[in-house]
């Protein structure tokens, strides 16, 4: 399997479980959406806000860029809105460059440093991209448990059920 097809299909499972994820927590208040509910990021907007803020890193390493992120708590945006927003244009560029990834993508390391853990770091490149989806699905099953303790169903959210293979031959 070619990288790019693996990217292809992750940007796009991603994108849909954004959408539905963010869909579910616009249901919610902002107190209840803000609330500490013991989880990792603390509430749910907390953990939204470090999937953004963590896909964002990733796509300024991948793209040779410097990476803006600070801390992995760093509130990007407070307002829902907003940080909804920001999320739609981080999906779009990430499907986007999914798609561009050359033949030889994955090939070589990939060095970089982590802000988390404060250390650099190289990993075989295809890994680097691995793990950048990886760590999405991580946090969004952390999301749909919190979403679900609060009576709301994310519905399916197997990777063979995506709109995505709906659309192919």
């Amino acid at each position: 399997m070619r990288l790019r097809d693996y990217a292809v299909a992750m940007a796009a499972y991603n994108g849909w479980m954004n959408d539905k994820l963010y869909a579910l927590s616009a249901e919610l208040s902002d107190d209840e959406r803000t609330r500490d509910r013991g989880a990792f990021f603390r509430s749910i907007h907390g953990t939204l806000n470090h999937l953004l803020l963590g896909d964002q890193a990733w796509m300024q390493r991948f793209a040779g860029h410097a990476v803006t992120m600070r801390s992995p708590d760093e509130e990007l945006f407070a307002d829902f809105a907003e940080l909804r927003t920001a999320r739609r244009q981080l999906d779009r560029t990430i499907a986007e460059w999914a798609a561009a990834l050359p033949d030889d993508a994955g090939e070589g390391d990939f060095a970089f440093f982590s802000v988390t853990y404060n250390a650099q770091r190289a990993l075989p490149g295809w890994a680097a991209v691995v793990h950048f989806f990886n760590h999405q699905t991580h946090h969004r099953g952390q999301l749909t448990t919190l979403l679900t303790q609060l009576g709301k169903d994310p519905g399916v959210t197997d990777f063979p059920w995506m709109p995505f293979f709906d659309r192919r031959d």
